[in-house]
C-alpha cells in the first residue's frame, strides 16, 4: 500500500500567520477539550470577575481601586495615599519585575498563557464570541475564500458589534479605576459633552481594544510584546516549558491499517494527525522544538493528550517540561538562577511591605514661616511656624495638636483641633513667645499632633530661634 505524502506544517523560521508576501494570515485555533483549557477558562473567568469587582466592591467607603489621579488621591484596598506617597511604587515595581524574572525562570511563560490580559481577553471573551457566531474552526476556514453572502455579512455584523460592545464594557471598566464607578454612571448619564476628557479616553481605549482584539490577536504577542524575545535570556534548560518528546515521538508517521482489522503503528507515537498545530493561537508546530512564538497556553497538550487516548497511548508525547526532562535528564528545581530572583524579589517584596506598614494615617509637616526667623517686639523674641495637616484615613478625623516649651514660653495655637475630611489638608499657624533673657536660646520645642481615628501621635521637634543671650 502505498504511503500518502507527509503533509507540512509551519517552519520555524517563518510566522505562520504571514503569508510569503508579507500579507496577513488569521489563526483560527480549534477547538480543544481537556484538564487545561479547563482550568485556564476558571481562571480566566476569576481574573475577569476581580477586573470587573475593583471599582465596585467598596472597602472603607471607598472603591478597592481608586486612583483619582485628577485630584492625586489613590484608594488601595481600605488605604488611602496620596502623591507623596508616589516613592513607594518603586518597591511595588521592582517586585512585581523580579516577581516575573522569578516565575519565568521557574515556570516559564505561565504568565502569557494563563494571566497576561491579552490572553485572558481574547481567549475568555472574544474568541468564545467568534466561535458561537461564526462557527467552529472548519466553518470558519470554509467560509474565508467564498462570496459575501447575506448570510455571512449579517453575521459579520453581529460579530464585529458584539466585539466593540465588549470592548466598550472593557474600556468603561478600566475608566471606572480612576473616576469611580458611581462617577462613571454620573458621566455615562450627563453625555459626553459633560466630561469630554473621559469620553475621549474612552473612546481611544475602546478603538484600541478593538483593533487589538478583532484583528491584529496574536501579532501583539509575536510581533509588539518584547516579553517573548526576553525568554532565552531569563529561563534556562530546567525552566518549564511545553514541549514534544521527540525521542517518544519520532519517527511519526500516520496509522495506516494494511489489513481489515489490524492497523500498522508508525515507529514513534506521534500519529501526525496535526492537532497540535491546529490548536495552537500563534499557529506554530511545538514538534518543532522550542519557539518564542510558544504562549505556553497548554492547549496543544489537551489536542495531543485527546488523540492518545484515542489510539491507546500514554499522554504527556506533549507536556509541560524542561528542556532537560524532554531529553531524560533530571530536571533540578533550585538554581544559582533561581535563587538569585528569589533573593531579589524578597527584598523587594519586603522593602514594600516596609513602606506599607510604616505608612502613618495622617501627614503632619511643621514649617517655619518664611522671611524673618524671629521677631523682637517689647522685649518678646516671637518664632512662627505653619503646621500643615493631611488626613489620610479613609474616613473623617479629628487632630488634637500640642507643644511641650520650657515654662517660660508661651505656646499659642489658635485652632487646637482640626476635623478633616479623607485627604483634606490644613494649615495651622502656632506661635511660640519667649521674654527676652528668660532662656537661653536657641532651644527645642515639641509638637505632638494626635489622630483620634488611628490614635496615632507624630512628634515634630523644632528649634526657637532669637538673638543670642549677652555674655556674662
Amino acid at each position: 500500500m502505498a504511503t500518502p505524502p507527509r503533509r507540512e506544517g509551519p517552519r520555524i523560521d517563518q510566522l505562520s500567520s504571514i503569508h510569503a508576501d508579507g500579507s496577513r494570515r488569521a489563526v483560527h485555533p480549534s477547538d480543544v477539550r481537556g484538564r487545561f483549557i479547563t482550568w485556564r477558562r476558571v481562571a480566566f473567568g476569576v481574573l475577569i470577575a476581580i477586573y470587573v469587582a475593583l471599582p465596585l466592591v467598596r472597602v472603607g467607603g471607598h472603591p478597592a481601586v481608586h486612583l483619582d489621579v485628577a485630584a492625586r488621591r489613590f484608594f488601595l484596598f481600605g488605604a488611602t495615599y496620596n502623591a507623596q506617597d508616589f516613592w513607594r511604587v518603586l518597591f511595588l515595581c521592582t517586585a512585581l519585575g523580579f516577581g516575573l524574572l522569578f516565575v519565568t525562570a521557574w515556570l516559564g511563560r505561565v504568565w502569557c498563557g494563563w494571566a497576561c490580559p491579552q490572553t485572558v481577553f481574547l481567549e475568555g471573551l472574544y474568541r468564545p464570541l467568534e466561535r458561537l457566531i461564526d462557527g467552529p474552526r472548519e466553518r470558519r476556514l470554509r467560509q474565508e475564500g467564498t462570496a459575501w453572502t447575506a448570510g455571512r455579512v449579517a453575521r459579520a455584523v453581529v460579530k464585529h458589534g458584539a466585539y466593540v460592545g465588549v470592548s466598550l464594557l472593557i474600556a468603561h471598566a478600566a475608566l471606572s479605576l480612576f473616576v469611580s464607578a458611581g462617577g462613571l454612571v454620573s458621566m455615562v448619564a450627563q453625555g459626553p459633552a459633560a466630561a469630554p476628557v473621559a469620553f475621549t479616553w474612552a473612546m481611544a481605549v475602546t478603538g484600541a481594544l478593538y483593533f487589538n482584539f478583532a484583528w491584529f490577536r496574536e501579532q501583539l504577542c509575536v510581533v509588539v510584546c518584547p516579553y517573548g524575545r526576553l525568554q532565552s535570556a531569563m529561563q534556562d534548560a530546567d525552566s518549564l516549558i511545553v514541549g514534544y518528546d521527540a525521542r517518544r515521538g519520532e519517527p511519526r508517521g500516520r496509522l495506516l491499517k494494511v489489513l481489515p482489522t489490524r492497523p500498522a503503528p508508525p515507529k514513534g507515537d506521534c500519529v501526525d494527525c496535526f492537532k497540535c498545530v491546529t490548536a495552537c493561537p500563534t499557529g506554530i508546530d511545538i514538534r518543532n522544538g522550542s519557539q518564542m512564538e510558544c504562549l505556553a497556553c497548554a492547549q496543544c497538550i489537551d489536542a495531543c493528550d485527546e488523540v492518545m487516548d484515542m489510539v491507546g497511548r500514554p499522554r504527556g508525547l506533549i507536556r509541560y517540561d524542561s528542556l532537560n526532562g524532554l531529553a531524560g535528564e533530571a530536571r533540578r528545581t533550585w538554581r544559582s538562577r533561581l535563587v538569585l530572583y528569589g533573593a531579589l524579589l524578597l527584598a523587594s517584596a519586603g522593602g514594600l511591605v516596609w513602606s506599607v506598614a510604616r505608612r502613618i494615617p495622617f501627614e503632619a509637616n511643621l514649617l517655619r514661616f518664611q522671611g524673618t526667623p524671629y521677631l523682637v517686639e517689647t522685649g518678646t523674641v516671637r518664632n512662627q511656624f505653619e503646621l500643615h495637616l493631611v488626613n489620610k484615613n479613609p474616613e473623617a478625623s479629628t487632630f488634637s495638636i500640642s507643644a511641650r516649651a520650657p515654662d517660660s514660653a508661651q505656646v499659642v495655637i489658635p485652632q487646637a483641633q482640626v476635623r478633616l475630611a479623607s485627604l483634606e489638608s490644613f494649615r495651622v499657624p502656632l506661635f511660640i513667645l519667649v521674654p527676652q533673657g528668660s532662656v537661653e536660646l536657641p532651644f527645642t520645642f515639641l509638637v505632638e499632633v494626635t489622630d483620634s481615628a488611628s490614635g496615632e501621635v507624630k512628634r515634630m521637634d523644632a528649634r526657637f530661634l532669637g538673638p543670642p543671650s549677652p555674655r556674662r
